[in-house]
């Protein structure tokens, strides 16, 4: 199994534990808002880092902040299954939600570590981070694929992308899971115009695979991992309605480009 090579988290802070919170919240705007809320309520009040878990009883298809609608979906294909489009905060690819999809999400301070300070330096922590506490759960070698992927012997798993601001950072991303539907993937999504070189030019189907176990054994080994000690109280509810109402619940900000 791969060493990590990066220093322990909280190293600043030996004693810091972060929050944890296991929330679905209703619909796929309200979900990706929540990612935002935090970061933001992060930013502007500071405390403790969180670790956020949430899935989607229905599919949904994401965009990356900076891709193109036309680029990278079947938008026919999702008018007739009635499968909403939205736009995240963050970079990265675009990505078909669902049931079987689990999202997680870290809100971390540049502090706790210098690796943090850069957007490779992040993403090697949190990726190195996310694999050790993986791989002993599947018995065998998970790997760190292109920049931001996990993979089980060159199969996708996860797929990662981060979100900066002046003192903190928001991480996210999926791991598909028994449920997921993976020939729906190739229904709504086109083949992503950037590739990471490992993917071979495979369909979603040749390319993507699912862990064989159910999220309560993931959510248990992540929140281990990322101290995830202390249950998170309250949650920023009137910002959460507000990205909603300005961006995730309206077309000008999901379908933009």
């Amino acid at each position: 199994m791969p060493t990590s090579t990066l220093q322990p988290f909280n190293i600043f802070n030996p004693g810091h534990r972060m929050h944890f919170l296991d929330l679905s919240l209703p619909t796929p705007a309200e979900n990706l808002a929540l990612d935002e809320a935090l970061l933001d309520q992060a930013e502007t009040k500071g405390g403790s880092g969180v670790l956020l878990f949430w899935e989607s009883p229905q599919p949904f298809v994401v965009l990356g902040y900076a891709n193109q609608v036309a680029q990278e979906v079947h938008l026919e294909a999702c008018r007739e299954r009635n499968i909403p489009i939205l736009r995240r905060c963050s970079g990265g690819g675009t990505v078909l939600q669902g049931p079987g999809c689990l999202n997680y999400s870290v809100i971390l301070n540049f502090n706790e570590s210098p690796a943090l300070q850069t957007i490779s330096g992040t993403n090697q922590f949190v990726m190195e981070r996310q694999r050790d506490a993986l791989s002993p759960l599947l018995q065998q070698e998970v790997t760190i694929e292109g920049h931001t992927d996990l993979a089980l012997a060159g199969l996708k798993f996860s797929g990662n992308a981060q979100r900066r601001k002046r003192e903190w950072l928001l991480f996210h991303g999926t791991l598909l899971l028994p449920a997921f539907d993976l020939a729906l993937i190739s229904e709504c999504l086109r083949p992503p115009p950037l590739q990471p070189a490992y993917r071979r030019r495979r369909s979603h189907e040749e390319f993507l695979t699912r862990l064989p176990m159910e999220s309560a054994v993931i959510k248990t080994a992540l929140r281990e991992a990322w101290q995830g000690a202390t249950p998170l109280a309250e949650i920023p509810q009137d910002r959460i309605a507000r990205l909603v109402s300005e961006r995730y619940g309206r077309a000008e900000w999901n379908l933009k480009r």
